[in-house]
């Protein structure tokens, strides 16, 4: 279930007001970076292209018709840690990603929200599981680099990192010199929850449907939006 703000007004103002560092995820909350350039496709690509070095036996079934891109990623990494294979793999990720940021769609109201965050001088940084290449491109092309320079703290080669890991949520509290319980961060994964909880950073959920909201909800987030607009109306109150 979704909590509407408009019946939890203190909750979500108490998540905010006390947050001098906002962190947020990349891919959900800012904009649905494959949403002309399918996630799923880019997933069986990377697979076909193990395979079509010979290596039809590393991935598990289920690794294999998982769709995910960093499902992928992850297993090779597990697998082959740190060796040329998992290189070119992620590079080839960030390609991928970097045709995908061309086509995303903006999350509704969040460019003026991320713009008003920053006008009323609370500071902004992306903590995400995609390529930090990836998301100053995009960012670049909505006019929003300046809100967020230079903390962005995305995928690198070591990819045991990833979130769930708090390791690029660490990396951004530590720029910043921000205490974990003065930051906030905007996901929409169980696996952003986790990272949160793992850096001790208080979590907002943002859902843009049921089921990823009851996912959210399962995973122990007490506040989740199906809009950034209420948000964005508590700001500029």
């Amino acid at each position: 279930m979704t909590i509407e703000t408009e019946n939890d007004p203190h909750e979500l103002r108490d998540l905010t007001g006390r947050a001098r560092v906002v962190l947020w995820d990349f891919d959900g909350p800012i904009c649905r970076l494959f949403a002309g350039h399918s996630a799923e496709r880019v997933a069986s690509d990377l697979v076909s292209w193990l395979e079509s070095r010979g290596l039809h036996g590393l991935l598990s079934e289920t690794e294999r018709e998982s769709l995910d891109p960093h499902v992928v990623l992850r297993a090779v990494d597990r697998r082959h840690p740190g060796s040329d294979l998992v290189a070119e793999l992620e590079e080839r990720l960030t390609q991928e990603e970097l045709r995908a940021a061309t086509s995303a769609m903006p999350t509704p109201y969040a460019d003026p929200l991320i713009r008003t965050w920053a006008a009323v001088g609370s500071r902004l940084a992306i903590t995400t599981n995609n390529s930090p290449r990836v998301v100053r491109t995009y960012l670049a092309g909505r006019g929003l680099a300046d809100c967020f320079a230079p903390h962005i703290y995305g995928r690198t080669r070591e990819l045991h990192h990833l979130k769930p890991h708090p390791h690029c949520l660490n990396r951004a509290l530590n720029a910043m010199g921000v205490a974990p319980g003065d930051a906030l961060m905007i996901g929409d994964t169980p696996s952003d929850r986790e990272a949160a909880e793992g850096a001790g950073v208080p979590f907002l959920g943002y859902a843009r449907n049921g089921r990823k909201a009851g996912l959210l909800k399962a995973a122990g987030a007490d506040v989740v939006l199906d809009s950034l607009e209420p948000l964005l109306r508590l700001l500029r109150s």
